[in-house]
């Protein structure tokens, strides 16, 4: 893996520079710490100053933390908090965004197969992203978290599905069976996971915990690199198994005691986000086509629509699932639903590197699941905090009241 001294000087102190940034940032506005990361990307790379550029190995340690990313995302989920009402209704309207986010997009692209590209985008929702705010403002616990989990946990998992299903190249029947012989294969690891307490593996992962083996981290990361390359040898995303990896790696460690998952769970995002995660977020700034937004002053146009349609389709779908809540809470929920850009990212590179969906118009996407990204959370939050019990945390309130029809 050839690494240009320009890369392995700028990626570390771009990587120190924005929690740092955000910090400052944070005495007055709390912005999150991947906007800072994208825009130094942009600063910093071709699109600007031109000091560090992408390379191939940029590039696939970018893809491997975005698949740390999904990851992590799928490890937090808590299916026993989301299960019934939460995630029926966010799968349903995650379906209703589907239609409405394609024929939206039908009147915009410049053809029905650049529709569904932007239409698929247009339905996800960045949980991986969300979820350290949630984390930060002490909502992972909460009713309104736990609402924000399952329409993220259907936000970014869906689109993985219509990804595999209608952009892998594939005729749809043929993707069908594909994907259903990864569904079954994943459900039989799922249920093997969460079979028993693994007393022998537990023993282990205590053992190592805090030496030199380190056994927990690395049979996670095994575990991910596995699914991924399954995932890429049936023709699927990757993201899918690296979704999947994380489901499976919470029930293959749920026999440990509390205070090695807390140890399990921090040397993880360790490695995601102290590592890994960054590289993604810097190498979209790099990547990211400025002078294809700005080439065309309709092209430059299409960013502010497209962030409204984010708002106006995957925003809206959100109302399934937060019947019972506030309405200050619920509009936020809009807002955070509407936070996109891992798949975003994901959807577009797979359609420009098609020819199927322009680069202007990819650009222009991108850019508006960045601003989702600045503006979205930023504004839910500040409304949640307005609602009735918006400080309430996890001593005050459980979860599972967010089950309850209001």
């Amino acid at each position: 893996m050839d690494l240009p001294l320009s890369v392995l000087v700028m990626f570390p102190l771009l990587a120190a520079a924005a929690p740092i940034l955000a910090a400052v940032a944070g005495r007055v506005v709390r912005i999150p710490l991947v906007v800072f990361e994208i825009v130094l990307g942009i600063v910093f790379g071709p699109a600007v100053l031109g000091w560090v550029a992408p390379t191939d190995a940029t590039e696939k340690l970018s893809n491997l933390g975005l698949c740390m990313l999904f990851f992590l995302a799928g490890n937090e989920i808590d299916f026993r908090r989301i299960r019934g009402r939460p995630l029926t209704s966010s799968i349903l309207g995650w379906l209703f965004a589907l239609v409405v986010g394609v024929g939206a997009a039908w009147a915009l692209a410049p053809t029905p197969t650049a529709g569904i590209f932007v239409g698929i985008a247009l339905t996800s929702t960045a949980l991986g992203t969300l979820m350290p705010i949630l984390r930060d403002a002490g909502e992972l616990r909460t009713p309104f978290g736990a609402a924000i989990i399952a329409i993220g946990a259907v936000g970014e998992f869906g689109p993985l599905i219509a990804i595999s299903l209608f952009l892998s190249g594939r005729q749809p029947g043929v993707a069908t069976v594909v994907l259903l012989a990864f569904v079954v294969i994943t459900a039989v690891a799922i249920g093997l996971a969460g079979r028993g307490t693994h007393s022998r593996l537990t023993s282990l992962v205590t053992a190592t915990l805090h030496t030199s083996g380190q056994f927990a981290v690395r049979l996670v990361l095994c575990l991910l690199l596995l699914l991924v390359a399954l995932s890429l040898l049936l023709g699927l995303d990757m993201l899918l198994g690296a979704f999947a990896a994380g489901v499976i790696a919470k029930l293959l460690l749920s026999g440990a005691s509390p205070r090695d998952k807390e140890a399990i769970e921090g040397k993880l995002e360790a490695v995601g986000f102290g590592f890994l995660v960054p590289i993604f977020f810097i190498s979209t700034g790099l990547t990211f086509d400025l002078d294809a937004l700005l080439d065309q002053p309709l092209t430059l146009l299409l960013l502010p629509v497209f962030l409204l349609l984010l708002l106006a389709v995957r925003g809206t779908s959100t109302l399934f699932t937060t019947r019972g809540l506030p309405r200050a809470d619920r509009r936020a929920a809009m807002l955070l639903g509407a936070t996109g850009l891992p798949i975003v990212v994901a959807v577009t590179d797979i359609g420009v590197k098609s020819g199927d969906l322009p680069a202007g118009t990819a650009a222009a996407l991108v850019g508006a699941g960045m601003l989702s990204v600045l503006l979205y959370p930023l504004l839910g939050l500040a409304l949640h905090r307005r609602a009735p019990g918006g400080g309430v945390k996890p001593a005050d309130r459980d979860v599972p009241e967010i089950a309850e029809e209001g």
